[in-house]
């Protein structure tokens, strides 16, 4: 499967454990898709605006900030914190601007905002909507596909489960309405797309799967599982086995073994995700450097693999 058919969604929501890469990843396809034409806004959820952006470092850019922020043609990043969703819902609930302002002043709300069930959340999915219904000075969308690198596994998994609990809890007036628009968008196949990352090991792969049927559950459309630092294979099949006939004479004193027995292990991880998610399975290669350097190899792997599509469907605004 390729990761071209991504460019048909709004959103897209990249989610995996830490240390899998996805920030990346998220980089990657920000890019890979600015520089296919699509004004693209790549948004990185933190808990405050004071936390490090593993984004910034991962574009070699400047430091994001709650406001969305040029950093090359088509491309702009953002901070999503709840604090700022909870000040933009206030803003338009409000009756006066000044009133919203005044309210984000007050430490009392600011905690109660913070700690109340399911508010955090709901400040981030404000942000969310609100960033995707910009409106761009000459017209139409500001931004035509927005990437939401999201912190955690258990993140992605609660931002799915958000509106539902609101809708559950509050029977009426704006908040309701939030969850309600929240709920449409979150589950809309053809706006949102939600990307997994893992790694090629058993136990990655697993727990990817398990997050597959958990998004799910909840309506929340996945669109791929990435396998992502896939080690190459340069051995022929007869290769192979001449290999393996060596290891098992003396596999600790062969050159190489490890890497050997990485290979096998990808093989194994890759095969478990095409019996159990054939579809959904896109595989990465292992690309050298870290940072910035990564992430363009990343996207020149990406763009020698993806063609953009002649015409693009067109997908409801929330």
């Amino acid at each position: 499967m390729s990761l071209a058919r991504l460019v048909q969604r709004r959103l897209i929501i990249v989610t995996g454990k830490g240390g899998v890469g996805k920030t990346t990843i998220t980089a990657a396809l920000a890019r890979h898709f600015a520089t296919s034409g699509f004004r693209t806004l790549a948004a990185e959820i933190v808990p405050s605006v004071e936390t490090p952006s593993q984004l910034a470092t991962a574009l070699g850019s400047k430091r994001p900030t709650e406001e969305p922020m040029s950093i090359e043609p088509n491309l702009s990043v953002v901070l999503v914190t709840p604090t700022s969703g909870h000040h933009r819902f206030l803003q338009d609930s409000l009756p006066l601007k000044l009133l919203a302002d005044t309210a984000m002043r007050s430490q009392a709300l600011k905690k109660f905002l913070s700690a109340a069930p399911g508010f955090s959340d709901m400040g981030v999915m404000y942000r969310m909507l609100d960033l995707m219904k910009r409106l761009h000075p000459a017209g139409g969308l500001a931004y035509e596909i927005v990437l939401l690198d999201s912190p955690a596994t258990g993140h992605a998994l609660a931002l799915a489960q958000i509106p539902q609990f609101l809708l559950r809890v509050i029977p009426g007036g704006p908040i309701r309405r939030v969850a309600e628009e929240g709920l449409q968008v979150l589950t809309d196949a053809r706006t949102t797309g939600t990307v997994i990352v893992t790694l090629p090991e058993t136990l990655p792969v697993t727990e990817a799967l398990e997050l597959h049927a958990g998004l799910g559950k909840h309506g929340l459309p996945v669109s791929a599982i990435v396998v992502n630092r896939v080690p190459a294979d340069p051995f022929t099949k007869e290769e192979r086995g001449a290999v393996n006939a060596l290891l098992a004479t003396n596999e600790q004193h062969v050159f190489g073994a490890r890497e050997v027995r990485r290979i096998e292990r990808a093989e194994a991880a890759l095969h478990l995700l095409s019996e159990r998610a054939p579809a959904a399975s896109v595989v990465l290669p292992e690309v050298e450097g870290t940072g910035s350097a990564a992430t363009e190899r990343l996207r020149a792997a990406l763009a020698a693999t993806e063609q953009r599509p002649e015409q693009r469907e067109p997908a409801p605004e929330p």
